[in-house]
């Protein structure tokens, strides 16, 4: 498996007591968070690449308070007739 390593600077990160001992795994979940919200990715390639399945990222999306459907009134209107 191919990673990536991205440098931040440490003083735009929260204090080191305000970190979380999971903060890779959040940081993670949030870069497939926003990607998947852009439309960037799918929502199985966003799990898999905060290490969930598809499902399950759905539910915390959800959680996060991003829409994991991308519907106009139209559209919801006709899925639901």
């Amino acid at each position: 498996m191919q990673t990536l390593t991205i440098e931040l600077p440490v003083e735009g990160l929260p204090v080191a007591a305000e970190l979380a001992d999971n903060f890779a795994d959040e940081v993670r979940f949030l870069l497939a968070l926003k990607f998947f919200e852009m439309g960037r990715i799918s929502s199985g390639k966003a799990g898999r690449l905060c290490g969930m399945g598809r499902v399950e990222f759905l539910l915390a999306s959800g959680r996060a308070g991003v829409p994991v459907v991308d519907m106009n009134a139209e559209e919801l209107k006709d899925e639901f007739a």
